[in-house]
């Protein structure tokens, strides 16, 4: 019987024809896939949503100008310590799906007009005559720089009010010091008084007080500055659950530590010396009580 060869088809043809089926499906899906979203953390544990859910956004409160959007990733809102207070029910789309869902029909000119534009300079100092040139070649642009200024800052009242009670508290804490070195002083009236019989004089007894002085209020801002330090977290953690915010409300640095002790040395030298004056200066058969 005669037999008949049936024409060669390339490997090349096949692997290419399901590429094409392949990519083709792929771009139906993608048509067909809602746009992804940002939701972050309080926004999305209140909706009880996950990376991956589809959710509907709208513009207004009756539904209108709904869209559906695909939940691409949850992420943790920056810290703003102006609010720390509120909730955080935000979300990041990208801008395209925004001007879609926020852009009016009867404007045909409305998914290509914006309101604002923010401009990072590279000298911070060039902000009026950026703005000066600015307005000179668009009449009606305004540009103001979007940082506070120290005269405007809200938090220039906080920090005078922290000084204020930092200063109340370095008062108190030295009166507290200068009473305990003035017992200490009065219990030791008779000692001090044998010293300067037997010949000791007035400044190695100073100097031994200055020094005992200085341990003294040294040790105290150790110990505070370890008690700080334990406590941070501690501190931080009750007020980040209670606002539910990443943001930190207590850190003790270095400079810190380094600036309490810095302050607490010279003032346990002064109470020291102060309390201990009296005894130093007087007859020595007056610290007898006789």
């Amino acid at each position: 019987m005669p037999r008949f060869a049936s024409p060669a088809v390339p490997v090349q043809f096949f692997v290419s024809l399901v590429v094409i089926v392949l990519s083709a499906t792929a771009m139906i899906d993608a048509a067909e896939a809602p746009p992804s979203i940002l939701l972050s953390r309080q926004l999305a544990a209140k909706a009880g949503v996950s990376v991956g859910d589809v959710v509907t956004l709208a513009t207004g409160a009756d539904g209108s100008g709904a869209m559906k959007f695909r939940v691409a990733g949850i992420y943790e809102p920056t810290p703003d310590p102006m609010r720390f207070t509120a909730q955080r029910l935000e979300a990041h789309m990208h801008l395209a799906d925004l001007l879609t869902m926020a852009a009016d029909p009867g404007e045909p000119e409305a998914r290509e007009t914006v309101g604002a534009i923010n401009v990072k300079l590279a000298n911070p100092g060039d902000a009026a005559a950026f703005a000066a040139a600015l307005a000179a070649r668009n009449p009606g642009t305004i540009a103001r720089p979007t940082g506070r200024t120290r005269v405007d800052d809200p938090f220039v009242v906080l920090d005078r009010f922290h000084v204020a009670i930092s200063a109340v508290t370095v008062v108190g804490a030295t009166a507290f010091l200068l009473a305990l070195m003035v017992i200490r002083a009065e219990e030791r009236r008779d000692t001090v008084a044998i010293l300067r019989l037997i010949g000791i004089s007035r400044r190695s007894l100073l100097t031994a007080v200055a020094v005992e002085g200085l341990l003294i209020a040294g040790l105290g801002a150790v110990f505070g500055v370890i008690v700080a330090v334990g406590t941070e977290g501690l501190v931080n953690h009750v007020f980040q659950t209670r606002y539910d915010t990443a943001l930190v409300f207590v850190r003790v640095t270095p400079p810190i530590a380094a600036r309490s002790i810095a302050i607490a040395l010279p003032l346990g030298l002064l109470a020291g010396v102060a309390a201990s004056w009296p005894l130093m200066r007087g007859e020595i058969l007056s610290l007898f009580r006789r």
